[in-house]
């Protein structure tokens, strides 16, 4: 398991409050010349050691997603070495009817979750 991986989940129960063994991820790597991450005005100096993170979520409250957010750039750096001017990361939120688990049922909808 990339250490990535193992980080950024440990980032998401502790801040989201999931339970550990609730765990969907899909990593996918790059050579350094197939990812591009340049700010304009930000003011945010990169290296090449870069780690862009997508997390699909229900609502989760300004203070989780800022624990999220320092949790993960700690954890990164100190497992990977990745400085948290390399860690980018995008929240997608969407509601409870919007998942479905397996077995064509949205549990969070039927009371199953």
């Amino acid at each position: 398991m990339p250490l990535v991986s193992f980080d950024a989940h440990e980032a998401v129960v502790a801040a989201f409050q999931v339970p550990y063994a609730d765990r969907y991820q899909i990593i996918r790597e790059h050579e350094a010349s197939h990812l591009v991450a340049r700010d304009t005005g930000l003011g945010i100096s990169r290296t090449s050691h870069l780690a862009l993170i997508q997390v699909v979520t229900r609502p989760r409250s300004r203070e989780a997603k800022q624990t999220f957010y320092r949790l993960l750039t700690e954890k990164l750096e100190a497992a990977c070495g990745i400085a948290p001017s390399g860690v980018i990361v995008s929240l997608v939120v969407n509601s409870d009817e919007d998942w479905s688990f397996g077995l064509g049922r949205a549990r969070f909808l039927t009371g199953e979750l």
